[in-house]
């Protein structure tokens, strides 16, 4: 289509088929207060601000929008920008009610056309909504987290070979500045600064620099607007999907969950376009992960089905036994024992191999070490015992894996967040062994960390055990003297930043 906006021959706006007037387009505007003109010059503004120095607006072309004219990108886009700033919450183009120049899937949903255009559109709105909205809950509160069907379907659709897409369906929207092709060592810096942002998830948790995660997520989207070599492109998706996958894991871990579905969404599609099905497994492990945490344990094994079938021929053993390690995390909360030894099984015999394999491991996956399996394993056997009604075979089978996880990230000063959850994790097998002596001193353990690590969900579950203490052993001196060291030193939320 043409990439036109507003011009003082009209070309720029397409009439609706009925030309009835816009009652959506009404509202927000007379609920901002501006003038048409008012509006006209901000639309003016703005649009230079991207580059778009053909769009000229005036007061007759505002009217006109509100009778019902459609106008064209990059102005609806524009609009959805300034009523958002002006009322503090994501006011999408559809609010608006006006159309996209291209099929505009709802900005809510995870079911999204699977083309390289549409993936690098939806990734840079929705980051840039983030990072205008950034304020807790404005941006996850206009979203609904979608489970079942209506989640599983659409991710099925990334093993599904995808046609390229002509050139002309690639409308890019115009950047401020114009960079040229990448070299080779801004690349490799693009690489090195995503590595360095995830090595500050792992040491303080990700409420402390998910804001500057999104940032240079919208960098990257703005780069591939612009022509770049085949080459370029695939790397420059790759990072695009390492990033919406660590600002989805940050999201995540600060309990924005809505949030953090839609950029591990976005991740998939990422990855699926630069051709890296180990990266896209990855971010489905981690869909499943946020999957179990919310109590939908057959959502999160499907989703590692999907990411074991579709890196089967193409993972390294680390990446396979941490798919493992999670699929036995599923089948523990679905309450399936056989299975979910044999899982775990599976994860200890495929990262033995991991010494064998030639090639280097990606950065992404270099969190699950010894440590960390062995975490996994043992959360397993402590969920099963959970499941099976606080069963003391299945703390027994817990505590000497949790007990060497706890004596590994004790060793690893990067992964302060690991160990704080694994310290927790021990905790509550001590107190489903009913040792609440034990438990309560790893409990303190874990809180010194927890002021430390910006990580809602390290402080929810040391919340949880401690509730628990309260509620088995109430009246033990350990256990009243942790609850007041909690309400003193723990905070009641992590802030999103």
């Amino acid at each position: 289509m043409s990439g036109n906006g507003d011009s003082a021959a009209g070309a720029g706006s397409a009439p609706h088929p009925d030309k009835r007037p816009n009652e959506l387009l009404t509202s927000w505007f007379v609920r901002s207060g501006w003038s048409k003109g008012e509006l006209a010059r901000q639309v003016n503004r703005r649009a230079r601000q991207l580059g778009a120095n053909h769009i000229s607006t005036d007061t007759s072309r505002v009217r006109r929008w509100l009778d019902g004219e459609n106008p064209r990108e990059p102005i609806p886009r524009i609009l959805s920008e300034l009523f958002s700033e002006r009322f503090g919450v994501v006011v999408s183009v559809e609010d608006l009610g006006l159309r996209t120049g291209r099929p505009a899937p709802s900005a809510t949903g995870v079911d999204l056309p699977w083309t390289a255009p549409q993936t690098v559109a939806l990734l840079s709105e929705f980051s840039r909504s983030d990072l205008m909205l950034a304020r807790r809950g404005f941006l996850g509160t206009s979203l609904a987290l979608s489970a079942g069907p209506s989640l599983i379907e659409p991710m099925q659709r990334w093993l599904v070979p995808s046609p390229s897409a002509p050139a002309a369906d690639a409308e890019p929207v115009p950047t401020t500045r114009a960079r040229g092709k990448l070299s080779k060592p801004e690349l490799d810096l693009l690489e090195s600064t995503t590595v360095m942002f995830r090595r500050w998830d792992a040491q303080c948790g990700g409420g402390l620099r998910r804001k500057a995660v999104v940032g240079q997520l919208h960098e990257v989207t703005d780069l591939l607007q612009e022509p770049q070599p085949g080459p370029t492109r695939a790397k420059l998706f790759q990072v695009a999907a390492e990033l919406a996958e660590l600002a989805g894991w940050m999201s995540y871990d600060i309990g924005l969950q809505p949030t953090a579905q839609k950029y591990f969404v976005l991740a998939l599609h990422a990855a699926k376009e630069a051709g890296d099905r180990p990266l896209g497994s990855y971010v489905l492990s981690s869909m499943s992960r946020q999957m179990i945490h919310l109590g939908r344990p057959d959502d999160a094994l499907e989703l590692i089905h999907l990411a074991q079938y579709g890196s089967r021929d193409c993972a390294s053993p680390r990446t396979q036994a941490m798919l493992y390690a999670m699929e036995a995390r599923a089948y523990a909360n679905m309450g399936q024992p056989g299975r979910c030894k044999r899982a775990v099984r599976m994860a200890e015999d495929t990262f033995a191999e991991a010494g064998d394999w030639d090639e280097p491991d990606p950065d992404w996956i270099r969190f699950f070490s010894e440590a960390e399996l062995y975490g996994e394993n043992s959360h397993s056997f402590r969920d099963l015992a959970y499941v099976a009604g606080r069963s003391p075979a299945y703390a027994s089978l817990a505590e000497p894996l949790m007990s060497r996880a706890v004596e590994l990230f004790a060793e690893d000063e990067e992964h302060q967040r690991s160990y704080a959850l694994n310290l927790v994790g021990m905790a509550t097998v001590h107190l489903l062994r009913r040792e609440p002596e034990q438990s309560t001193a790893l409990v303190t353990e874990a809180l010194g960390i927890a002021r430390k690590v910006r990580s809602e969900r390290v402080n929810t579950r040391i919340r949880k055990t401690v509730d628990t203490a309260v509620r088995d052993f109430g009246d033990l001196a350990e256990v009243t003297d942790l609850t007041e060291r909690l309400a003193a030193e723990l905070p009641e939320t992590a802030e999103a930043v």
